[in-house]
C-alpha cells in the first residue's frame, strides 16, 4: 500500500508540473500576443465605426502611379489596425474618386463634409490637387491629412491640415548636400513639369540648394505633365555637358524622361536625380534607369524593423513591392490612429490636437513627429539605382 501511495504522489507531483507548465506557455502565447497587438493603437472609450473619408484619384492620368498604390497601402494599414483592436471599435473608410483634378477633389471634400459627416479626411494625393482641398477642409474645421504631397507651405494655411511626407525644403537640401559631397558635381542640369505645383516649388528648392554649394546651373529647361516628346529639351541639355541633371515631375512622365534621356546620349554617368523615383519607375525605364537617383523619404531597403514588416506583409497581401507612395499612405494611417487613440475622441478638434502633439512615434520612417505647422518630421534618405535595384546610397 505504501509504495502505491508513493506512485500515486509521483504522478500526482507529474501532472501539477505539468500542468504548471502549461500555464507558463499559455501566459506567453498570451504574452507574445498582447506585445503583438501592442503595436496598433487601441481606441479605448470608442465604439462602433469611426468614419474616415478617403480621397483618391480612381480615374484619370494620376490612378496608376498614386490611386492604386495609395488604396492598396491604406487598405492594408485597416486590415491590420481593426485586426488588433481589443474592443469593438473599427475605423471604416468612406471613399471618393478625386478624378485626378481640382474640381473632382473639390466636389467629393465637399460632399464628405456636408453629406457625409465625417470629421477627417485622408487625402488627396498631389500637391496642386492638396492647394484646392486643404482651404474646404480648414473653413469647416475638419482633419485632412495628405500622405503624398510635398510642395511647401501648404500645411500653415490652417491648424486642422497636416502632411506625411516630407517637404521640397527638407529634402533637396539634403539630398544636394549628401551627393554633392561625394559626387563633388559643380556642373547640373534641371529640368521641371512647369504646370505642376509641387515640381515648380521641387524646382525652386533645388535652385537654392545647389547656389547653396556653388554649383553652376548651366540649363534649366520646362514641360508639361502628359507630354510624350522631351527629346528638344534632353538634347539642349546634352549640349551643355552637365555632371548632374535633376528633374522635377509627377510619376507618369519619369520613366519615360530615363528611356529617352538615355536615348539621345546623355550616359548613365551622369546621374539623373528624380524626385520619389519607385521601384515602378525603375521597372518602367528598364537599362536606362541604371545610375539614376532619388531624394526621398522611404525605402524598401531601410531596415527599420517595422519597414520590414511591412515590406513583407504588403508583398504577401498583393505579391508586388511597395512603392513610396503606398507606405506613405500606410504611415499616414497609422499616425492617424494614433491620434485618434490619444484623442479618445473622434471630433475634429481632438484629433487636430492629438495629431499637432505626435512626437517620435515609430512609424516605417522611423521615429515621425509633426513641426509647428502639421508637416512631417524624419530622416530623409538618398536613393540610387544599381543593377536595377533602388539601394541607399552610401
Amino acid at each position: 500500500m505504501s509504495s502505491i501511495k508513493r506512485l500515486s504522489f509521483v504522478l500526482a507531483l507529474v501532472v501539477l508540473i505539468a500542468g504548471l507548465s502549461a500555464c507558463d506557455q499559455l501566459l506567453q502565447i498570451l504574452s507574445d500576443d498582447q506585445m503583438t497587438g501592442s503595436d496598433v493603437p487601441q481606441f479605448t472609450g470608442l465604439s462602433g465605426d469611426i468614419s474616415v473619408g478617403v480621397v483618391l484619384p480612381l480615374s484619370g492620368r494620376l490612378t496608376s502611379s498614386f490611386g492604386v498604390p495609395i488604396d492598396q497601402g491604406l487598405r492594408l494599414a485597416l486590415e491590420e489596425i481593426n485586426s488588433g483592436q481589443l474592443g469593438d471599435a473599427r475605423i471604416r473608410f468612406i471613399v471618393e474618386d478625386g478624378m485626378s483634378t481640382v474640381e473632382g477633389v473639390a466636389a467629393v471634400f465637399e460632399k464628405l463634409i456636408d453629406q457625409d459627416g465625417v470629421s477627417v479626411i485622408l487625402g488627396p494625393a498631389t500637391s496642386a490637387l492638396t492647394e484646392e482641398a486643404f482651404p474646404i477642409a480648414e473653413e469647416h474645421s475638419v482633419v485632412a491629412i495628405s500622405p503624398t504631397s510635398a510642395a511647401r507651405g501648404l500645411s500653415a494655411i490652417g491648424d486642422f491640415v497636416f502632411r506625411v511626407s516630407l517637404t521640397t525644403d527638407v529634402l533637396m537640401p539634403h539630398g544636394i548636400n549628401a551627393t554633392h559631397a561625394k559626387l563633388g558635381y559643380e556642373r547640373a542640369a534641371t529640368m521641371y513639369d512647369a504646370a505642376d505645383s509641387f515640381s515648380v516649388d521641387s524646382e525652386n528648392a533645388l535652385q537654392e540648394g545647389l547656389a547653396a554649394v556653388g554649383v553652376e546651373v548651366l540649363a534649366t529647361e520646362t514641360f508639361e505633365g502628359g507630354d510624350s516628346d522631351f527629346s528638344e529639351q534632353l538634347t539642349r541639355i546634352l549640349e551643355v555637358d552637365p555632371q548632374i541633371v535633376f528633374v522635377s515631375s509627377l510619376p507618369p512622365d519619369k520613366s519615360e524622361i530615363l528611356i529617352q534621356a538615355r536615348k539621345i546620349g546623355i550616359p548613365t554617368a551622369i546621374p539623373i536625380v528624380l524626385r520619389t523615383l519607385t521601384v515602378g519607375d525603375v521597372e518602367g525605364a528598364g537599362s536606362a534607369a541604371e545610375g539614376a537617383m532619388t531624394f526621398t523619404e522611404w525605402a524598401n531597403a531601410s531596415d527599420k524593423p517595422r519597414n520590414q514588416e511591412f515590406v513583407q506583409n504588403y508583398k504577401a497581401k498583393y505579391g508586388i513591392e511597395p512603392t513610396n507612395y503606398a507606405a506613405r499612405a500606410y504611415g499616414a494611417l497609422y499616425v492617424l490612429a494614433e491620434a485618434i487613440a490619444n484623442a479618445g475622441s473622434t471630433d475634429a478638434t481632438a484629433i487636430r490636437d492629438a495629431l499637432a502633439n505626435i512626437e517620435n512615434l515609430d512609424t516605417i520612417f522611423g521615429n515621425f513627429s509633426f513641426n509647428e505647422v502639421g508637416d512631417a518630421v524624419y530622416d530623409p534618405i538618398v536613393l540610387a539605382v544599381e543593377n536595377g535595384e533602388l539601394k541607399i546610397f552610401q
